[in-house]
């Protein structure tokens, strides 16, 4: 039999749905909105074929450039030898969901403000810069109490 390379080739458990997750998308997934500028991850849902992208792109992050009734356009830089390709994909919105990427600088945005504000106060500059972990304390080892200990491996019996 010839082997396949088709569109879903080598797709088994990378489409497959997680256990106790099958059946049909869940509403809450169409009342996400998207709008242009949003980054987002792009997981394929199994359950719904059309508007999929292709394994290839299954696990990137990308930007959304457009956005239509019931997909969005998502802008991947895609490696092609030495060089990335702009890659322009539509999929619908089954298949992405908003990262997470962000949310860590996001939070420290709200954080640096909120200090620079209580600083302000307090007619001090606040410091908002991100300071390197401090090495930690130098210890040393001594076996001054410690009597070394020989280890004898012990015997093997046989009972045959």
């Amino acid at each position: 039999m010839p082997h396949s390379f088709g569109y879903r080739a080598r797709t088994r458990h990378l489409f497959s749905q997680d256990f106790r997750k099958h059946g049909p998308v869940r509403l809450s997934t169409f009342l996400r909105s998207f709008h242009v500028g949003d980054i987002v991850d792009i997981k394929a849902n199994a359950s719904q074929q059309k508007g999929m992208p292709h394994k290839y792109y299954h696990g990137r992050t990308g930007v959304v450039f457009g956005v239509q009734p019931r997909a969005v356009q998502v802008l991947i830089y895609k490696t092609v030898g030495n060089r990335k390709i702009e890659k322009r994909v539509n999929l619908r919105i089954e298949h992405v969901k908003h990262s997470k990427c962000r949310d860590d600088f996001l939070n420290r945005v709200k954080l640096n403000a909120a200090k620079k504000a209580e600083a302000k106060e307090k007619g001090v500059k606040a410091v908002v810069k991100r300071q390197p972990l401090a090495p930690r304390e130098a210890r040393t080892i001594t076996t001054n109490k410690n009597k070394p200990e020989t280890l004898v491996a012990v015997p093997y019996d046989t009972f045959i």
